[in-house]
């Protein structure tokens, strides 16, 4: 029997529970929304596409566009015909102004915060006392900055580009990476920037994608097409490819179908939609427990189908099963070269309890 969905409408008011998740790691939080509200932010004020340098990558940038609000309908006509039930019933919801970034989080901007160069706990804290089983409170010392002390990888076990590309090449995306992971650079980059970055909610992911259309992608409906939008197993190699090199989307998006399946911000169930109501404004279901969490866009690895602006799929443990520690990383789905994500950025900054619950909602349990 599936548990009930807590559905958040809207972001700003959302609670799983009167209890924050890992609140030893709050005071980093609210030192970065400290950060952020100092920070002067002309492109807030104009609402307009801009480029983040982001120090810590060696002069890597991540480009942002401007995804307008507005209304879309959710989930495909389909289940409304009784088949693919998971991306029903379909509901019109209301979407708030944000950016996203232009293409997937690549390795140029992921590899600095995965190879840390610091000594970290399984957790990903700094590690102090030589036990990388401990978990040790995130207080800066002599020579730390506040970038340190948000919780990082591990070093992997194996290779995460899984010999695709040429090694850890900066324009091919990030793969391999967990929802904690991607939430915790999401923090990470926010830490650097002065800026609120965060992974997608499903329903902004799905907005996004579509671009005002209504049809099976992004582009229409006719499948053929999907060579010039997309990379996927007809036309991949069976591997991944740098990121931009197909058609972007009406809003200027690349690689919303394949390349990399992309992770989003939310818990997966096959009757979330039947939780929402036409006309919520930004919803999300609440994280709870490590398995399954929400991915979208399909990959260089799926058929077409598998692309679909409303197809979706729920994040699996199998997704680690080469890793060969006990109990399993935080940080790396070692058996998922095709999972990727990439980062948002809303146009209002939540309050600090809202925040670090974005950053923290890995769950208690795989």
């Amino acid at each position: 029997m599936l548990r009930p969905l807590l559905v958040c409408l809207p972001l700003a008011v959302c609670r799983a529970d009167d209890a924050l998740p890992k609140p030893d790691l709050l005071p980093t939080t609210r030192a970065i929304h400290e950060a952020i509200a100092k920070a002067a932010d002309p492109a807030a004020e104009a609402m307009k596409p801009y480029t983040e340098k982001v120090p810590q990558t060696e002069d890597a940038t991540l480009d942002l566009v401007v995804i307008p609000g507005g209304e879309f309908t959710i989930g495909s006509p389909e289940a409304e015909e009784g088949r693919l039930p998971d991306e029903g019933p379909q509901r019109k919801l209301k979407i708030e102004p944000f950016w996203m970034a232009k293409v997937e989080t690549t390795w140029a901007l992921y590899q600095p915060f995965m190879e840390n160069q610091k000594s970290r706990n399984k957790d990903g804290t700094l590690n102090r006392d030589g036990n990388i089983t401990t978990s040790e409170p995130p207080e800066r010392k002599d020579g730390e900055t506040l970038v340190d002390v948000v919780t990082q990888p591990t070093p992997p076990y194996v290779p995460m580009n899984f010999g695709m590309g040429d090694g850890y090449a900066k324009d091919c995306p990030a793969v391999g990476v967990t929802q904690h992971a991607a939430s915790k650079f999401c923090e990470w980059l926010s830490a650097q920037t002065g800026h609120f970055y965060r992974l997608p909610t499903e329903a902004e992911w799905e907005y996004a994608c579509r671009a005002g259309t209504t049809t099976a992608y992004g582009f229409g409906d006719d499948p053929a097409q999907l060579g010039d939008y997309a990379w996927l197993a007809e036309n991949s190699d069976f591997q991944y490819q740098a990121v931009g090199g197909k058609k972007p989307n009406a809003w200027g998006l690349f690689d919303m179908h394949g390349n990399v399946a992309e992770l989003c911000l939310g818990q997966y169930a096959p009757d979330a939609y039947a939780a929402l109501k036409d006309g919520d404004i930004n919803p999300w279901t609440v994280i709870t427990k490590r398995y399954p969490t929400v991915v979208r866009g399909g990959s260089w690895n799926d058929d077409p189908d598998r692309l679909r602006s409303a197809a979706r799929l729920g994040s699996d443990p199998a997704w680690k099963m080469i890793d060969p520690q006990l109990p399993k990383s935080l940080w790396y789905f070692t058996n998922a070269p095709w999972l990727g994500f990439r980062v948002v950025r809303p146009l209002k900054t939540p309050p600090v309890e809202e925040m670090h619950r974005y950053w923290n909602m890995d769950g208690d349990t795989e």
